[in-house]
């Protein structure tokens, strides 16, 4: 299936503790459906000192499904996204306003 959200999308989160969030995919695994979002479902992991880095409780982004997930149009609000043809390529174009997503 064709990738709806890719890197470098401005999304909002549509269910789960970070409902209403807004931010920036940074990654996406299309295998197992699940991108991760600039500051959305963040998460403390505990690391240990070494030598070259400062050890302690570090905040990073887990991923998120992608189903919880809308993409945010030129008015920022939530949209779906369809896929249309122009000129011989295949382009991706938000549900309500009908604009081009792609550059």
């Amino acid at each position: 299936m064709a990738a709806k959200l890719k890197k470098g999308d401005k999304v909002v989160v549509l269910a789960g503790k970070d409902k209403g969030k807004e931010g920036t995919i940074s990654s996406v695994d299309p295998k197992a459906g699940k991108a991760v979002v600039d500051g959305v479902n963040m998460a403390i992991r505990h690391t240990r000192q070494s030598q070259t880095s400062q050890g302690g409780r570090l905040p990073k982004a887990l991923p998120i499904d992608l189903s919880n997930l809308a993409l945010l149009d030129a008015n920022g609000k939530p949209t779906r996204v369809g896929f249309r043809e122009e000129d011989g390529k295949k382009v991706r174009f938000a549900k309500t306003t009908g604009d081009r997503i792609d550059a």
